[in-house]
This record gives C-alpha cells, sequence and structure tokens, in this order.
C-alpha cells in the first residue's frame, strides 16, 4: 500500500480508501466486516461512510451504513488502527427521514451524536459536510444557473464555528467538503484565514474518473495551491468502467442493474467512451479497472482514491489497483480519449 497524509496533517491515510455505502443494502453486515478485515490486512487504514448510507436513501435502511462499521469495531477492537471518515447529508427532500436537515448548529450536533452511537467510537477524525445547502452542484448537473427561488443565506461562519466547538469536544478531528463547487470551497478557506480561530476545510470528496474529470475544471488548481486534497468518489462510475455492462449487458445483482436512476455512467457517450478506454486497456495488457483507478491514483491533486465493492473478488482487483504503474503511452491514450470525448456523465 502507499500512503499520503491528509493535507495540513499529520494523520497519514492510504491512497486507496474503503468506500462503504453498499453496506446495509446491497452487502449484508457479515459481508462489510470480511471487506474491512481484508482491506485492513492489505494496509487500507482510510473508512469513509456517512449517515445517509446505504444507498439509494431509504427509511428502512437509515445509516444501516455506520451500525455495521460500529458492530465491527465492537468486535475487533481495531478502531485505533483506522482512519473513519463520515459526512453529515445536507438539505434534500431525500433525506428528511433522517431529521430536520441542513447545517445549523443544533443539526450539526444532533448529526455528530447520531454517528458517533451508531459507528461505537468517541471520534470521528473527518467529518465533512455531504453536499451543499446552496441549490447547486446537482448529480447529472453540468454548470450553475442561478436558482431565485433558493433563500440560503450565508451561514459558513456558524457552520465552522459548530466544528470548531466539536473539535475542541475531541468529538471530530478534522472536516472536509463533498460534493463542492469551486466558488463554495474557496468561501469556506476564506473564512478560516479570515478568523483564525475557526477550523480549515482539509479535504473535498467529489466524483472523479474517465468519465468525470470536471475536478480537473477550476477545482485542480485550488486543490493543489491551497491544499485541500481530493477523495475521489466514484472511481469506476459505479462499475461501468469495469466494462462489465458493455454490449447492454446488465449483470444481475450489478448496482446500475439494481437502480437504473443512476444511469448516467451507462448511457449516450459514456458508453462509446468506455468502450474506448477498454480497448485501450486491452491493447496494453491492463483490466480496464485497472487502468481506471491506476489513472485516479496518479493524479497528483487526489489524496486518496474512494473504492467500493459489492464482493470480494471485485475488493482484490480495486486493492491491487495501487501497485499498477501507468506508461506514458497509456496516459498519452486516455487524455486522446477525453479530448474526443470530454466528461461525458456529470
Amino acid at each position: 500500500m502507499k500512503y499520503t497524509t491528509l493535507p495540513q496533517t499529520d494523520i497519514e491515510v492510504s491512497k486507496i480508501c474503503l468506500g462503504t455505502m453498499t453496506w446495509g443494502n446491497q452487502n449484508t453486515e457479515a459481508e462489510g466486516h470480511e471487506q474491512m478485515d481484508y482491506a485492513l490486512e492489505k494496509g487500507v487504514n482510510f473508512f469513509d461512510t456517512a449517515e445517509l448510507y446505504s444507498i439509494p436513501a431509504h427509511v428502512d435502511r437509515k445509516s444501516n451504513t455506520e451500525k455495521i462499521i460500529g458492530s465491527w469495531f465492537k468486535k475487533s477492537g481495531n478502531r485505533d488502527k483506522v482512519v473513519l471518515a463520515s459526512k453529515i447529508a445536507g438539505k434534500a427532500d431525500f433525506t428528511k427521514f433522517i431529521r430536520t436537515t441542513g447545517f445549523s448548529r443544533a443539526s450539526i450536533i444532533e448529526a455528530v451524536e447520531g454517528s458517533l452511537q451508531r459507528l461505537q467510537t468517541d471520534y470521528i477524525d473527518l467529518y465533512q459536510l455531504h453536499w451543499p445547502e446552496r441549490n447547486t452542484n446537482f448529480f447529472g448537473k453540468r454548470g450553475y444557473k442561478h436558482d431565485i427561488s433558493d433563500h440560503w443565506q450565508d451561514n459558513i461562519h456558524q457552520v465552522l464555528e459548530t466544528l470548531r466547538d466539536l473539535i475542541r469536544e475531541g468529538k471530530i478531528r478534522q472536516v472536509g467538503l463533498s460534493n463542492e463547487t469551486p466558488w463554495g470551497t474557496m468561501r469556506f478557506l476564506e473564512e478560516s484565514k479570515v478568523h483564525a480561530s475557526l477550523p480549515r476545510m482539509i479535504s473535498i470528496q467529489n466524483p472523479y474518473s474517465l468519465l468525470n474529470r470536471l475536478f480537473e475544471v477550476g477545482l485542480s488548481e485550488i486543490s493543489i495551491r491551497e491544499k485541500i486534497g481530493l477523495l475521489a468518489y466514484s472511481p469506476l462510475g459505479f462499475g461501468a468502467l469495469s466494462g462489465k455492462y458493455l454490449g447492454d449487458r446488465r449483470p444481475d445483482g450489478a448496482r446500475l442493474t439494481l437502480f437504473p436512476a443512476y444511469d448516467r455512467y451507462i448511457k449516450g457517450n459514456s458508453v462509446i467512451a468506455t468502450q474506448k478506454y477498454y480497448e485501450l486497456a486491452q491493447e496494453h495488457d491492463l483490466s480496464l479497472t485497472q487502468m481506471a483507478l491506476a489513472f485516479v491514483n496518479s493524479r497528483p491533486f487526489v489524496t486518496s482514491n474512494i473504492i467500493g465493492a459489492t464482493n470480494m473478488k471485485q475488493l482484490e482487483e480495486n486493492i491491487a489497483s495501487i501497485d499498477v504503474e501507468l506508461s506514458d503511452e497509456v496516459l498519452k491514450g486516455i487524455h486522446a480519449i477525453h479530448r474526443e470525448i470530454p466528461n461525458p456523465a456529470p
């Protein structure tokens, strides 16, 4: 395994992060435990979860994933071996069953206390805002269109004050963003620069893959210059970049077979691009999975690559991608395809 540190900290994390959002829906508790055992054995010390998981969000599966991680901590005694990240759900129609969502002081405190109880731990290493309260950066949406019905008032100072108090209490160690825009990222960083007592966002968890490199537009420069690391999620595009959906295949039990609403990775130009990436990987004796993950691993703004799996074979291949080095010829081929079909899956 390869390691780095969360920016602006001395917290060492594996370049591969174990994603968990299928546990409690597609995966059982026992399977989640097996994945954590294997990942830790292979040197993965960074686990990411959220109060919203498992996905798709549903009242009957509320926070199942955190409960599974918590039961593993209790059984294994391995809490001190894991850098644990979780998230508070942003305001949305599909999160109303969690509590009164949003980032008010009361809501953040309630969310943290709930996560700590389910995770059976006294602290969370990295606590993230799952997506903005502002009407922006929705899945499947390109660009920003101002919404006059959005009555968001700038509460970033107050949000950081609450997070600061939770850090002082020892309940969280560091804070980060998720699904944020360049404006939002810089606004949070600005506030902590001006007010030295406020905590600084150290990471941003956004989608990044061969099918969606929009992070490179604006945010990658912010990431490098401001030292706020990308925790890349969906590096395989919900499994599309394994190639298993090519030829209109829909494997039984696969995520996009079960949940077709997430089809942005398997329609239109996404399919054409995936086929081209598959052929490039074959030319160089690589699996498409290996090539796709190794590309993300190699980017200078990526702090950690969040992989997810629904079975052990997938998990083994995903973690093993850390040992794959892409040649200049492969990288040249990747960039050529990207120029031809840029970002087909926003």
